[in-house]
């Protein structure tokens, strides 16, 4: 492993995981919150499914979505922490090439599948609010199947091109990536090549796939809000908002480190490159944590249903 930075090669068998560069002593005692976040993120999200999958009564659009969201959160979080928490407990470093190029696919994929997904559940409570007489006959299980496809299949085709390109260049000095895990521009900046179409490409799919999803959702809610506040009560008002309030902090805790991330990472140049790390670890980590606690504690029908009964000693 010592030798990798000085050996020339256009195929390299495995890639370097250094791990956070500069806080290689304090590896141990970074792992503990990581861990710590996968844990309640499995937990949680596993839970989420199961309340879903066995009370009849949250077999609605939302729910359905909701139960989307958690498997592409479990997606997201183990495809990066348990080769992680290797290169932090164990200094397990080496990655197979093409186990990097499936790690890297399937964290950009299912991170655009979540943000189509995170437009779905918006066209959810827009459907609710604004029509709330045709929420059933617009949003049945037919359609929230196809509504769920093709935000897969978007994530998916959107982020193919990837892997391949990265796959295509030559490799030479060396095959040690900066990074926890197989971040594609960490990756892509090795080659000894032209590398501008992966910059441009992924500058692309962002801005394709952040700027309509935010419009989406951006939309969805004018016109929610618009529809509340022609509520003549307060408490009706009140009450109709708090059903978006779920979505609202979900929405916030995917998109802010998302932003954040990418902004820090192309425009400033002055962050210490720990920090650009750290930064992305958390874009992969808080959202599948947070997402089912802020569901189970906003949200009435699954306290009832699901949270309250399991922890609830039966008579």
């Amino acid at each position: 492993m010592h030798n990798s930075n000085f050996t020339t090669f256009t195929n390299p068998s495995t890639f370097i995981l250094m791990g956070i560069p500069g806080l290689e002593d304090f590896h141990i005692w970074i792992s503990i919150p990581f861990c710590s976040m996968y844990v309640v993120a499995l937990m949680g999200n596993i839970v989420i499914l199961f309340i879903i999958k066995t009370e009849t009564i949250l077999h609605e659009p939302m729910y359905y979505f909701l139960s989307m969201l958690a498997i592409t959160d479990l997606i997201l979080s183990t495809s990066t922490l348990p080769k992680m928490l290797g290169v932090f407990w164990f200094n397990y470093h080496e990655i197979n090439f093409h186990a990097c190029l499936i790690q890297m696919f399937f964290i950009h994929a299912f991170s655009g599948v979540e943000s189509g997904l995170l437009v779905a559940m918006a066209l959810d409570r827009y459907v609710a609010i604004c029509n709330p007489l045709r929420h059933s006959s617009i949003l049945t299980n037919s359609a929230v199947a196809r509504v769920g496809i093709v935000a897969l299949l978007r994530g998916l085709l959107l982020m193919t091109p990837h892997p391949f390109l990265v796959r295509r260049w030559p490799y030479c000095q060396t095959n040690v990536v900066s990074h926890t895990y197989c971040e594609h521009m960490a990756v892509v900046k090795l080659a000894c090549a032209d590398i501008s179409i992966n910059s441009l490409y992924s500058l692309a799919v962002i801005i394709l796939i952040a700027g309509t999803d935010v419009t989406c959702i951006s939309l969805s809610y004018v016109q929610i809000l618009r529809t509340v506040f022609g509520i003549p009560s307060k408490g009706a008002r009140l009450k109709t908002l708090s059903t978006c309030g779920s979505h609202v902090c979900v929405i916030l805790t995917f998109y802010i480190p998302a932003l954040f991330s990418f902004l820090t990472h192309r425009f400033s140049k002055h962050i210490p490159h720990h920090t650009h790390i750290l930064l992305a670890n958390m874009y992969l980590l808080v959202p599948p944590m947070l997402n089912p606690i802020i569901y189970g504690v906003r949200t009435k029908q699954i306290r009832e249903c699901g949270v309250i009964k399991m922890f609830t000693p039966k008579n």
